[in-house]
């Protein structure tokens, strides 16, 4: 999946993001970064809404963990379950939220409890920055619950 590929199917299944201004920019395998302009996201003081950067934080780390699942041919439900975000400096240009790949020893973790239990938890962190400052750091737990794969050949 190309991340032209990757924007179009958020835009699609998660409304907002298109609204935000959301578009996945970069991907490989490690790193996901997702590019929002700053215009359909002011709030009153003409910095980013702070719903705005918590959202494209959120985002990044579901995207990364999406196309990761898509890597491995995994279909699965996924969700967020616990969210905190740290603000601090305003956001007065467009911005970027990025997210991390696990470690190894997590990741594996995570697939050995989802082919297992059919379900797992994982705990991803992103930030979002500009070309001039951070403007936050965002933690998540995310649920994946396995789907039945779907049957391509009938």
């Amino acid at each position: 999946m190309t991340v032209e590929e990757l924007t179009e199917y958020i835009n699609e299944h998660i409304p907002v993001t298109a609204h935000l201004g959301a578009k996945v920019t970069f991907y490989d395998g490690e790193k996901l970064e997702i590019h929002a302009p700053l215009e359909p996201n002011l709030n009153h003081r003409n910095t980013a809404f702070g719903g705005s950067l918590s959202a494209l934080a959120i985002l990044s780390a579901w995207a990364l963990l999406f196309i990761k699942m898509k890597e491995h041919k995994l279909q699965a439900q996924l969700v967020i379950q616990k969210s905190s975000f740290d603000f601090t400096e305003p956001i007065e240009d467009d911005f970027t939220a990025s997210c991390l790949a696990p470690n190894e020893a997590d990741w594996n973790k995570f697939l050995t409890t989802l082919n297992k239990r059919g379900k797992a938890r994982i705990q991803l962190d992103s930030s979002i920055v500009t070309a001039h400052n951070e403007g936050g750091n965002h933690s998540g737990s995310y649920v994946a619950i396995l789907q039945p794969q779907s049957d391509e050949s009938s």
